[in-house]
């Protein structure tokens, strides 16, 4: 039974618990009054939800557990997944500045000019509008927290309220060139010895919470770890063997200690928390990245499967379906629409998102995904189904054998099957038009120029 009234669908289910909410005295949520759905969380005390997003820099799948990974543990995220949901096919530009860009502004490369880590730099305030202009209109209190890295200027410029960023990629202590300082809501600020930086920026995290605890806000937490260098955490042995794994495991523990405040500050069943992965695992760490004994096809750089397809889960106590797992395509311009939606906040007008919401989904919700997911980097591009792909210059795969290998269909194929295939997912590029778009000016790999004659390192990019 549905009950329609000017735009507005609401099922029986969740028509009764509004209707008893709104008996009880208490704040119907302005998603419901707008027609963009139902949040329960927001019904029990009249606030709208936190919003906490957790970029892990360099994380691939096969280097979180609750993914199958073989050689690394991560007790705290897998509690997430397994009271939460866990996505299959989230995918992302495979470099930092690029990836992040679309996460923060939902546009795709070709319209922002993202399309490498050094154009990632080049756009303005005036010409983009990320995340928190959006949000906070609508109430929220926003923050930055950790790496800005390719992103220009500072994030206050961006209409960040608080923020903490340092500089470059993969920092940890002072020791470190670019370890020295940091900047903190436009302040210079030294790191001291024995001053761990994921230690510094929890802790500025953790003095946001406390001073917003009574205000809605969204917090854009984007983790050092595990980006090289790869350094002893505070918690390695002295004689540690395996440094990346004690990064890994420390970025954990991380995330384990941010649910345990919210939970003490009682803001735990308010607030939305989202795990996902900046680009995957680095070159020099991807061969032991393992699940099931088997490689990932492709590391980070790559327009292959290992390089994009990043672990994304989503967990909110009471209204996000627990245990379960999705194969929903999500790309990384999604968030953006998606938290907008959960806000109840408006998108700006007269510019192009590319995202699709998928608030019905952390809501447990039937929804209509989307066909396809989009992957610039540089001059490259795809579309990509649950079961195909097809690349700029016209190569189709077939991945149904992904993220482990994909395999080049023949061009010369006659099978009528494949020629729909084609003609579907050529009809996606030809909509999208990328080369109609902003073009890529570097030198085609999206990483920055200076490293253009150098060796690539295990890491490489920063």
């Amino acid at each position: 039974m549905e009950f329609k009234d000017k735009g507005i669908v609401m099922d029986r289910r969740n028509f009764i618990i509004a209707a008893g909410a709104a008996a009880a005295g208490t704040l119907i949520a302005g998603n419901l009054v707008m027609g963009k759905g139902f949040f329960p969380g927001q019904l029990l005390n009249g606030k709208k939800p936190n919003i906490i997003y957790i970029l892990a820099d360099d994380l691939g799948i096969g280097e979180v557990s609750c993914y199958g990974a073989d050689n690394y543990k991560t007790p705290h995220i897998d509690k997430l997944a397994r009271e939460g949901t866990r996505f299959t096919h989230a995918y992302t530009p495979s470099l930092c500045g690029p990836s992040r860009a679309c996460i923060l502004t939902g546009r795709y490369a070709f319209r922002t000019g993202a399309t490498n880590q050094d154009a990632t730099g080049q756009f303005t305030p005036a010409a983009e509008t990320m995340m928190p202009e959006i949000l906070k209109p609508a109430g929220y209190v926003t923050a930055m927290i950790g790496k800005w890295g390719q992103l220009p200027q500072e994030a206050g410029d961006f209409g960040f309220d608080d923020y903490l960023q340092f500089k470059g990629s993969g920092i940890y202590w002072n020791t470190q060139l670019k370890g020295k300082t940091y900047i903190q809501n436009g302040e210079e600020k030294i790191l001291h010895d024995k001053e761990y930086m994921p230690d510094v920026m929890h802790a500025h995290l953790m003095e946001f919470l406390a001073k917003h605890r009574d205000d809605p806000f969204y917090v854009y937490y984007a983790l050092s770890e595990v980006h090289t260098e790869i350094l002893p955490t505070p918690d390695s042995a002295p004689d540690s063997k395996d440094l990346y794994a004690d990064n890994i495991a420390y970025m954990d523990k991380l995330v384990g200690k941010l649910v345990a405040e919210l939970e003490r500050l009682k803001l735990r069943e308010n607030t939305l928390l989202v795990f996902f992965g900046d680009n995957g695992t680095a070159n020099g760490r991807a061969d032991r990245a393992q699940i099931g004994g088997r490689r990932l096809s492709g590391a980070k750089g790559s327009m292959l499967e290992g390089g994009s397809l990043e672990p994304l889960i989503v967990n909110w106590p009471g209204v996000t379906p627990a245990g379960k797992v999705c194969d929903d395509l999500i790309d990384s311009t999604d968030f953006l629409p998606t938290f907008a939606e959960v806000a109840g906040a408006t998108l700006p007008q007269n510019v192009k998102i590319d995202g699709h919401s998928f608030a019905p989904r952390i809501r447990g919700e039937r929804s209509k995904p989307r066909d396809w997911a989009y992957v610039q980097l540089a001059a490259q591009w795809y579309v990509r189904d649950e079961q195909w792909k097809l690349t700029r210059t016209g190569d189709l795969f077939d991945m149904t054998g992904a993220p482990f290998e994909e395999k080049l269909v023949p061009a010369e194929s006659k099978d009528p099957a494949i020629a729909a295939v084609r003609t579907r997912l050529q009809a996606a590029l030809d909509q999208l038009n990328p080369a109609g778009g902003i073009l890529d000016e570097g030198d085609g790999t999206g990483r920055h120029a200076n490293k253009k004659k150098k060796k690539k390192s295990e890491d490489d990019d920063k």
